[in-house]
C-alpha cells in the first residue's frame, strides 16, 4: 500500500449544505433573535467558512458541535461579531434628534421630580456614531443640558464595534454630515482620512454588551426615559420583534419614549405603546400610569 495515501490527513470539507444552513439559522435565531432569510445565504456561508478556518474545524459538523457545547461562549461571540452588520454614520435620521431636543426632553422633564436624572439608551451602539450624535445634540441644541443631569447608555451585541466605539476613530464617510463647527469642536484630525472624537464625549457614554433578545441582559435596564432603537428590528422576525418591544417597554419609565428607524413601526409590532406625532418625528410612548395605550 502507498504509505503517502495511508498517512495523508483527512480532506477538509468546509462547504455549508442546505441542511447545515437550516440548522445554523435556527440556532443563531434562538441565541440572538436575528433571522437570516434565504437571500442571506451567501453572506452566512462565507462567514461560517471563515470561522471554520479560524478554529481549524474540518467541516461544518465539527464546527457546529464545538459552537453549541463551548462553555465560555467565546466562539459564539466571534460568530455574532462576524454576522452582524454595522453600517452607520453621524447624524443619521437627524430629524429624530431634533425631536428629542425640541420636544421629548422638555416633556420628560415636566413629568419627573425636580433634579432627577434623565436616562437615554441607544441600542444598537454600532461603532458609536449614534450615541455620540445624541451627546452632541444635547450639548449643542438643548438649553436644558445645563440644568439637568443626563446619562447616556449605549449597547450592542457585537463586542468588536463596542471596542471601536470607545476608540472613537472615524472615517470621512462617518463624519460627512457633521456641521464643520461640531467637527472642529469635538474631533481631532489624524492624518488624511481619520478623525478622533473627544475623550470627554467618550467618557460621557456608558457602553455595554447587550443581547436584546436575552431577558437576562435586558432586565438590568430600568427607569429609562428615551430609547433609540433604529434599524435593528428589521433583522428580527415577528416573534423576536414583539419580545424586543416588550423588553424596551419594561425598561422604560411610564411616559418614556422609543424612536425607531424610518422603515420600522411599533404599531405593527405591539399594542403596548401610544403613537405620538411631533413636528419633527413620530415616536412611541409608554403610557403614564393609568393611561390607556
Amino acid at each position: 500500500m502507498n504509505t503517502a495515501l495511508r498517512t495523508a490527513p483527512a480532506r477538509l470539507s468546509r462547504e455549508v449544505s442546505d441542511a447545515d444552513f437550516q440548522k445554523f439559522r435556527e440556532f443563531f435565531y434562538r441565541k440572538t433573535g436575528i433571522h437570516f432569510d434565504d437571500n442571506k445565504r451567501y453572506f452566512v456561508d462565507k462567514r461560517l467558512v471563515d470561522r471554520m478556518e479560524a478554529t481549524g474545524a474540518a467541516d461544518f459538523r465539527e464546527y457546529f458541535v464545538g459552537l453549541r457545547f463551548e462553555r465560555e461562549g467565546r466562539e459564539l461571540q466571534h460568530l455574532v461579531n462576524a454576522m452582524t452588520v454595522n453600517e452607520t454614520y453621524f447624524l443619521r435620521e437627524a430629524y429624530q434628534f431634533d425631536c428629542m431636543t425640541r420636544d421629548l426632553l422638555d416633556e420628560l422633564v415636566r413629568t419627573r421630580p425636580r433634579g432627577e436624572r434623565l436616562r437615554i439608551w441607544s441600542i444598537p451602539s454600532s461603532t458609536g456614531e449614534e450615541p455620540y450624535s445624541i451627546a452632541m445634540h444635547l450639548l449643542e441644541r438643548w438649553p436644558g443640558i445645563d440644568a439637568h443631569d443626563v446619562e447616556i447608555l449605549s449597547s450592542d451585541i457585537d463586542t468588536q464595534v463596542l471596542d471601536a466605539a470607545q476608540r472613537g476613530i472615524y472615517s470621512a464617510r462617518s463624519i460627512a454630515n457633521l456641521p464643520k463647527a461640531w467637527l472642529d469642536k469635538y474631533f481631532t484630525r489624524r492624518g488624511e482620512h481619520e478623525w478622533v472624537i473627544s475623550r470627554d464625549l467618550v467618557a460621557a457614554v456608558e457602553f455595554s454588551r447587550v443581547n436584546l433578545s436575552d431577558p437576562a441582559d435586558t432586565r438590568r435596564f430600568r427607569d429609562i426615559d428615551l430609547i433609540f432603537c433604529r434599524n435593528l428590528l428589521i433583522y428580527f422576525d415577528d416573534q423576536s420583534r414583539r419580545a424586543a418591544a416588550e423588553a424596551m417597554y419594561d425598561a422604560l419609565r411610564p411616559g418614556g419614549f422609543v424612536c425607531l428607524g424610518h422603515s420600522e413601526s411599533m404599531s405593527r409590532i405591539s399594542a403596548l405603546y401610544r403613537v405620538r406625532r411631533f413636528a419633527d418625528a413620530m415616536v412611541y410612548q409608554k403610557p403614564l400610569n393609568g393611561e390607556a395605550p
